[in-house]
């Protein structure tokens, strides 16, 4: 089953490029208007400019998610734009370095990762999740990585599996309610962070990544995965 979304409201971070940017097209084509988050507001003006062309409203927010202070006011610049968020996904993460000599993982590598791949998406789920209980309907995406045996991306997966612990022990008190948090796996994508030698285009992760913001009923926690939709490459 599948939920019609136009004319609901989606706030996309990092929506300024990879997935972020696939997702906000494809939220797009079936009428969703949308906030678009980047660390500029500059970052994001084109895609407004071709998504608003969809005949859906486009607003833009700008905020560094390792700066709570920063969090707090795109938060209210979405809430601002748009009555209310319906539909949240937490996209923006970051990466830090590859430590081949993993043991020697600088502490400031978990610091910066977790504040922003767990500590800020949570903070957007919380602030955004009530208006969403009292209207008795929401989505919630997490963006996760099926990332595993890689210590020397350890920052970087742990923060991951933080986030789908936090996803995972929070949905039992979204029963009923007609809100629903799941995560979503984009896959390994030629992207910023996914790298050159990814062997999938990011235009792959579509339809798939839209998966948990259409399904209906009582679907949470699940760990979906885009490429489990992805369409064949043309030959």
């Amino acid at each position: 089953m599948t939920v019609e979304i136009r004319g609901k409201w989606a706030l996309v971070t990092g929506a300024s490029r990879g997935v972020g940017k696939q997702i906000a097209r494809g939220l797009a084509d079936l009428g969703c208007n949308l906030v678009l988050h980047s660390r500029d507001a500059a970052h994001t003006r084109e895609l407004a400019g071709e998504l608003a062309g969809k005949g859906i409203r486009v607003s833009a927010v700008a905020g560094e998610l390792s700066d709570q202070g920063a969090v707090d006011r795109l938060l209210d610049d979405a809430i601002a734009a748009s009555g209310g968020i319906d539909i949240l996904y937490n996209n923006a993460a970051i990466m830090t370095p590859f430590r081949a000599s993993y043991t020697e993982t600088p502490a400031e590598d978990y610091r910066l990762s977790f504040e922003v791949n767990v500590i800020s998406p949570i903070r957007i789920t919380y602030r955004l999740l009530p208006t969403m209980l009292k209207r008795g309907w929401g989505r919630i995406v997490q963006v996760t990585s099926g990332i595993q045996d890689q210590p020397e991306l350890m920052a970087y997966a742990a923060s991951k599996a933080a986030l789908d612990k936090f996803v995972r022990d929070t949905v039992p008190s979204l029963r009923g309610t007609g809100v629903l948090m799941n995560l979503l796996d984009p896959g390994w994508l030629r992207t910023d962070l996914g790298g050159p030698n990814a062997p999938n285009d990011v235009e792959s992760v579509l339809p798939g990544a839209l998966v948990p913001a259409l399904v209906d009923g009582e679907v949470h926690g699940v760990f979906f995965r885009a490429q489990d939709h992805a369409r064949p490459a043309a030959r």
